[in-house]
């Protein structure tokens, strides 16, 4: 069993860190609220510690899953950043959904200090987290993922290395891109179902066993109908990730024009006080029409 951080208790990083928790690894853990580091040390038995570098200590895997590049940035760099309390040989292994700008940048102060960095942003959504059942793209050195990978599977259902540093941020790039377009689609097809007069629940049963199958489907399409969106992945969260998606097809000259529509819509949707929402409220756009 391993020593390791986690730093960021959101939605996602406190039940990640119970689950390396309950998988027997050491844990010491950080945010900056300290009342959620005292509750989550109250539940899990592991320690808290008042700095990301007093919580990476001694720690042979620092993990992080914060909002944004600037956070990432917040909690790696300076005296109290976790950079500043690793260990020679220790794997930093960053679970935010940042840019792939940063995680090289981390990647090369993290080498220059002998340590090894893995990015590696998730998908699953809150509901993933809790049941440890994330899909974890990662980008980095192969000898560093081997190291990194049997821990990450405390709350993994797959783990993958796509390539060097940015890779997995690039990957988490083309998923929210995918579903974009995903959920998009799959609220206009509902509110056309719904403006049609069809039992729409009998209508995705019928639908999810053919082509038009998808886990948005699946697992959003029956709450889309019933006008639930509290839960899973904010729309707030969405523009963010879609914003660095944006960044980066500036620079490789990707055309993304469904994803900007859609993006567009999402900004209605924070326009109607729905920024928490999650993100299959699309549908509330063309329902409220």
């Amino acid at each position: 069993m391993a020593r390791c951080a986690f730093i960021g208790l959101g939605v996602m990083g406190h039940p990640m860190a119970g689950h390396l928790a309950r998988s027997g690894h050491q844990v010491t853990v950080y945010n900056r609220t300290t009342a959620k580091a005292e509750k989550w040390a109250a539940e899990h038995g592991g320690g808290f510690a008042a700095t990301p570098a007093r919580a990476a200590e001694g720690a042979e895997f620092v993990f992080s899953c914060v909002g944004n590049d600037d956070d990432l940035r917040a909690v790696t760099y300076g005296d109290d950043g976790m950079l500043a309390g690793m260990a020679a040989g220790a794997v930093l292994v960053d679970h935010t959904t940042a840019s792939a700008a940063v995680a090289r940048e981390i990647a090369a102060r993290a080498a220059d200090k002998g340590f090894g960095f893995i990015d590696a942003p998730v998908s699953g959504g809150q509901a993933g987290a809790e049941n440890g059942v994330l899909t974890v793209m990662c980008g980095g050195g192969e000898g560093d993922f081997a190291r990194a990978e049997p821990v990450i599977r405390s709350y993994a259902r797959a783990v993958t290395l796509l390539g060097p540093s940015g890779a997995g941020q690039l990957c988490k790039m083309v998923n929210q891109i995918c579903i974009a377009g995903l959920v998009e689609g799959l609220s206009e097809g509902l509110d056309f179902g719904l403006r049609a007069g069809l039992d729409v629940n009998q209508v995705l049963d019928v639908i999810s066993k053919g082509a038009a199958q998808s886990w948005q489907m699946e697992n959003r399409g029956k709450t889309m109908v019933d006008d639930k969106f509290d839960f899973g992945f904010a729309v707030d969260w969405m523009v963010k990730d879609l914003g660095i998606c944006f960044a980066e097809a500036e620079a490789n000259g990707a055309e993304l024009p469904v994803t900007r529509m859609v993006e567009g819509y999402y900004r209605d949707i924070q326009a109607m006080g729905g920024g928490r929402w999650d993100t299959s409220s699309l549908i509330r756009r063309l329902r409220s029409k």
